[in-house]
């Protein structure tokens, strides 16, 4: 069995790099230990607890579009839609390790699994 350890995903809004370029598409891998241990370190985390997911989803983040690499300040200057989305993403991946949504059907309570699709909404 293979473990599934990148996700992609696409951004409700998309972030809008300095030329005006929209990055929407993107991927996500799973988290080490370390990637949620060593932002701990970092100064701006230390001033403002506030700041770790940023620094946390610059690490886990692997792709945006065409940029040449994902930093701190790019996640910075994501719309709110598009940070809740990959907050909400990174925790469905780390905690459950995949994408899955366990639902029931409305109509006849049955239960089952659906595979959420990491994609925007417009």
């Amino acid at each position: 069995m293979k473990i599934q350890t990148e996700f992609p995903f696409t951004l409700p809004r998309g972030y809008v790099d300095g030329e005006g370029n929209l990055h929407r598409e993107g991927v996500m891998r799973l988290a080490t230990a370390n990637d949620e241990i060593a932002p701990m370190k970092d100064p701006r985390v230390q001033v403002n607890p506030g700041y770790l997911a940023v620094i946390l989803l610059s690490r886990v983040v692997t792709r945006l579009g065409d940029l040449p690499q994902v930093n701190p300040r790019v996640i910075e200057e994501l719309f709110a839609a598009d940070f809740a989305h990959l907050e909400d993403l990174y925790r469905r991946i780390n905690t459950q390790g995949h994408s899955r949504l366990h639902v029931v059907c409305p109509g006849c309570d049955k239960k089952f699994e659906v595979e959420v699709e990491a994609s925007g909404e417009q």
